[in-house]
């Protein structure tokens, strides 16, 4: 199905600037232009980032829609697949950041705008529970790109976590997936975007 609306859900302390957010955008814009891109800056609080997801893409057209996410915003990313069945590319996600995340509950600064800081709140490990997806309904939908050196999640437990889904497992890497340059054109491919409003 083509996709003619591409969501993208950046990870924690992250933002659109991120470069993995950037270099997707510079390619919708310059290759698809018709496809409607939204790149949203996520709030701390996961309920209000459900929030501000699910009301950004309520209009949208399942099956015509597609959402990318890395790390934290792979969890999110998930979890929207799931509710409106979805085509999902997830970088790097986070299987368990309710968990992971436990330890980092206080001031937080963002990784693009050191000055721009937030707190992360004890209560909103509570609320990413709450968005954990269940099994994957059709994994066929879903391409997780996973680096075995990724110095801050477990590799082991994302190829787990999406078992049956198309995995694209790199030897080396990091977590920020320093390499995406060269698995942009593997990511776009997948996520079948239009070209035109007629494709």
């Amino acid at each position: 199905m083509t996709t003619t609306h591409l969501l993208y859900l950046h990870g924690f302390r992250s933002s659109p600037q991120s470069n993995k957010a950037r270099q997707m955008a510079a390619r919708v814009q310059a290759e698809h232009p018709t496809v409607h891109w939204w790149c949203p800056q996520l709030p701390p609080s996961p309920r209000a980032a459900a929030a501000l997801i699910d009301e950004g893409t309520a209009d949208w057209p399942a099956e015509y829609m597609a959402v990318v996410g890395s790390s934290l915003g792979g969890y999110y990313a998930s979890w929207l697949a799931e509710r409106r069945g979805c085509r999902a590319v997830l970088l790097n996600p986070a299987v368990d950041p309710a968990r992971d995340l436990a330890a980092h509950v206080g001031e937080q600064s963002a990784w693009h705008d050191p000055a721009a800081n937030f707190f992360f709140r004890a209560e909103y490990i509570e609320e990413l529970r709450a968005l954990r997806a269940g099994p994957l309904a059709d994994p066929s939908r879903i391409l997780a790109v996973i680096a075995k050196g990724d110095e801050v999640l477990a590799w082991r437990e994302m190829v787990v976590r999406y078992a049956g889904a198309h995995i694209r497992l790199l030897e080396g890497g990091d977590h920020a997936l320093s390499d995406f340059p060269a698995l942009i054109d593997e990511v776009i491919e997948f996520l079948h975007l239009a070209r035109d409003q007629q494709s």
